[in-house]
């Protein structure tokens, strides 16, 4: 998940977080394993009776693209929607230790419970600590655990769907810095998903593989200066065409040497190279990996869980745009993936209509912009708080679960058609985290079903069966992207033309039913 204080919500930068209570964290971790595990031994009875059989290990069929090009299906032509959840567990840290302290019959109880609410799918994050503290080899510690997790997802009938690898559970020497144009790092990762996706080639329970969690190419690093001064070599072959192209003097010109532009102010034609070649570089850290799983298991899927900075319609600053390129990454995947949190107008607090307005257009435009190359996209990261007042710095309102829960149904229904998958942010509320993790689960941290859990089935029972219809035809504006990779303001006025237009037909609507 991003942390959408880090640019968006000033006054909470820099406040301390609340000493957490382990004392009642570890009693709350150590009541749940009985309760699940009482819930699963009562999975034959019960309204749990109402859930679909799980089948036997091993026979989950492969999921596939549909020949609508926009959804996804069974090898037997069935429709299959992914609704999930991140999974982590509370009591285990933030960030949470998933694999350091995983727990089978913790992790098996709890996935009776989310069988139960209608989850079919699971991401899960892979990590450095425990599956590549070396840059040639899998750990054998993290396997092995990794081998129990899909056992534990297949009986229980439910895709898996890895993510990785992060920082989680820390980062060794040779990983920090610059994860994506570091060349070292870059190879590293070629080899953890060629040995990982032989590993388990025909493991029909991995739904598809996931690259990384918001991945973002950096302004500013080494790599970044080298590549960047390769770039421009091969692209205007000398100075006096440099200077042209972004109309300045030959002498300002750092020919072989170019520091990136200032993002707060650089040259127009400056920025707009950068942001050029910050995509070609986006593309080659893809286009490398994916060809890495490919030739390990060619049937594999695989796409990557791109932040909402991918698409410029709204930035903190120009250095923010991930230039991860929908348009672009779609050629090299079989999906887009994209994370969606309501941050139209700062940090989203259920105040006003106007607030909910905003956000709903804003995220419709995100979802839109991955789904216009064409290819099936899953909102891989959604949701928000409710159930309680946060405590993770600034001032936000309590929020109650009935706000939460209205608030994940409308993400799911505005973006329907262009979105054929929603996976919410977290399976429980974590109290651990600094961020609204803490309140934005499925069920609470000692596993009550909270009222966004309960809708949740209801989504689920409504389109477990279902394939997703194609979305409305609607008239919205067009985003400049290339200005707004370079100009906030071009953003800003994007935004207030299709919340307009948004409005607009949601009255056309009204006053035609």
């Amino acid at each position: 998940m991003m942390n959408p204080w880090r640019h968006i919500d000033r006054p909470a930068r820099g406040a301390r977080i609340g000493a957490l209570r382990a004392a009642t964290l570890s009693a709350v971790g150590a009541g749940m394993v009985f309760w699940f595990a009482a819930l699963a031994a009562a999975g034959q009875s019960g309204e749990a009776s109402s859930s679909p059989e799980a089948p036997a290990a091993g026979t989950l069929p492969r999921i596939r693209v549909a020949a609508d090009g926009r959804t996804f299906e069974t090898v037997e032509g069935r429709p299959f929607v992914p609704l999930g959840v991140t999974y982590y567990r509370p009591g285990t840290g933030w960030a949470p230790q998933v694999w350091k302290q995983f727990d089978a019959e913790a992790t098996r109880a709890d996935f009776a419970r989310m069988k139960h609410l209608g989850v079919n799918c699971v991401r899960v994050f892979l990590s450095f600590g425990s599956f590549l503290t070396q840059p040639d080899a899998l750990d054998p510690g993290g396997l092995a655990k990794f081998d129990q997790f899909l056992e534990i997802a297949e009986s229980a009938g439910v895709y898996v769907h890895p993510t990785g690898p992060y920082h989680w559970e820390g980062l060794p020497e040779w990983a920090r810095g610059d994860h994506i144009a570091n060349p070292r790092v870059l190879g590293a990762l070629e080899r953890f998903w060629e040995l990982l996706a032989a590993r388990y080639r025909g493991r029909t329970v991995i739904l598809a593989y996931d690259l990384r969690n918001e991945p973002e190419v950096a302004w500013d690093t080494p790599p970044m200066r080298d590549g960047w001064n390769r770039w421009l070599a091969a692209r205007y072959g000398s100075r006096d065409a440099q200077a042209a192209a972004w109309g300045v003097a030959v002498e300002t010109i750092g020919w072989g040497r170019q520091s990136p532009p200032d993002p707060r102010g650089g040259a127009a034609g400056a920025l707009a190279d950068y942001q050029s070649y910050r995509e070609e570089v986006a593309d080659e850290w893809t286009r490398r990996q994916v060809a890495a799983i490919r030739r390990a298991d060619p049937e594999a899927l695989a796409t990557v869980g791109l932040i909402q900075w991918s698409v410029p319609a709204l930035l903190p600053g120009v250095r923010h745009y991930a230039a991860f390129r929908p348009e672009r990454q779609a050629k090299l995947l079989d999906f887009l993936e994209i994370h969606f949190y309501p941050l139209a107008d700062g940090f989203y607090e259920y105040a006003s209509q106007e607030a909910e307005d905003r956000n709903l257009a804003y995220l419709e435009s995100v979802v839109r912009e991955a789904a216009a190359p064409g290819k099936p996209v899953v909102i891989g990261e959604f949701g928000w708080y409710g159930g309680g007042r946060l405590t993770i710095g600034g001032d936000h309102p309590a929020a109650t679960e009935a706000q939460q829960a209205r608030w994940c149904r409308q993400v799911v229904e505005t973006t329907r058609g262009w979105a054929c998958g929603w996976l919410n942010w977290g399976f429980y509320d974590q109290p651990e985290a600094r961020d609204v993790s803490q309140l934005t689960g499925l069920v609470t941290a000692d596993g009550t079903t909270k009222a966004w859990g309960e809708e949740f089935r209801g989504l689920a029972a409504e389109w477990s069966a279902r394939r997703i219809p194609p979305p409305p035809a609607v008239v919205r504006p067009a985003l400049d992207w290339r200005r707004a990779t370079i100009d906030l303001d071009a953003g800003r006025q994007f935004r207030e033309e299709y919340l307009r237009a948004f409005l607009d037909q949601r009255a056309g609507q009204r006053a035609g039913d």
